[in-house]
C-alpha cells in the first residue's frame, strides 16, 4: 500500500528508478494530528515526503509563542528541513501534523547524491524551494502590512482552500497560536465575521460563506 501511494504521489515528479530508490531506502512513517515530526533544535538525518494528509511549519521565538510559516499537503516536501540538512545544522522550524498523515523519510546523504546526480529529484527540491521562498514573503507581508482581522480572514480562506472544503474543523486558540495572538482577539474578530455574513460559527468549527 504505501509504495503504491508513493507511486500516486510523486510518479508525475521522479523518474521511476528513483521512486523505486525511494521506497527501498527511506523510512515509513505514519502520524497522528497534533503529533510533532520535527523539532526545533532536532538534529536533521533525514528529510520528509509527505505522502498524505497536512503539515504546518511553525518558527517560535524566545518566549515559546509559534507563528505560522506555512502549509504542507500530500506530494510536497519541507525545503526549511532540506537547508539544515545540506549545511548538516539542527532544525530552526517545528513541523506539525494539522492532520493523521504518512511520509516516507529520506536519509540526508541520499537527498544530497540525488540533488548531483537525478534531474528529476533535483528539479523537485529546486521547485520545492521557490514555492515555500515565496510563501515566506507572503507571510512577512502579511506581518508587515495587513491588519489582524485581513490576516485572520485571509488565513480562513487560506486553510479552506487548501483543505478543499468550506468547512473548517478547528479551536480559537489553535488560530491565535498560528498567529501570535491572543483567543479573545481571535473569538472577537470571529464574532465579527460572523456578524458580517462572512462565516458561520458553530463548536470547534467554521463555515467559510463568501470568499
Amino acid at each position: 500500500m504505501t509504495k503504491e501511494l508513493l507511486q500516486e504521489k510523486f510518479d508525475h515528479i521522479f523518474d521511476n528508478n528513483l521512486v523505486t530508490e525511494i521506497f527501498e531506502t527511506g523510512t515509513f512513517n505514519q502520524f497522528q494530528k497534533g503529533d510533532i515530526i520535527i523539532d526545533i533544535n532536532q538534529p536533521l538525518k533525514y528529510i520528509p515526503l509527505l505522502l498524505s494528509g497536512h503539515i504546518k511549519i511553525l518558527r517560535e521565538d524566545h518566549h515559546g509563542n509559534e507563528l505560522l510559516i506555512y502549509f504542507l499537503k500530500a506530494g510536497e516536501t519541507c525545503t526549511m528541513s532540506l537547508t539544515c540538512c545540506m549545511g548538516t545544522s539542527k532544525s530552526k522550524i517545528r513541523a506539525v501534523a494539522e492532520k493523521d498523515s504518512s511520509l516516507i523519510m529520506i536519509p540526508v546523504q541520499k537527498m544530497q547524491d540525488w540533488f548531483h546526480n537525478n534531474e528529476s529529484w533535483r528539479s523537485f527540491i529546486l521547485e520545492s524551494y521557490q514555492t515555500r521562498f515565496n510563501e515566506m514573503l507572503e507571510t512577512i507581508d502579511n506581518l508587515a502590512f495587513m491588519k489582524m482581522d485581513e490576516r485572520l480572514y485571509k488565513y480562513l480562506i487560506s486553510k479552506a482552500n487548501f483543505n478543499d472544503s468550506n468547512h473548517i474543523i478547528t479551536k480559537h486558540l489553535d488560530i491565535a497560536e498560528d498567529l501570535h495572538t491572543s483567543r479573545v482577539v481571535i473569538s472577537r474578530l470571529l464574532k465579527q465575521f460572523e456578524n458580517e455574513g462572512k462565516i458561520k460559527l458553530s463548536r470547534n468549527k467554521i463555515e467559510i460563506l463568501r470568499q
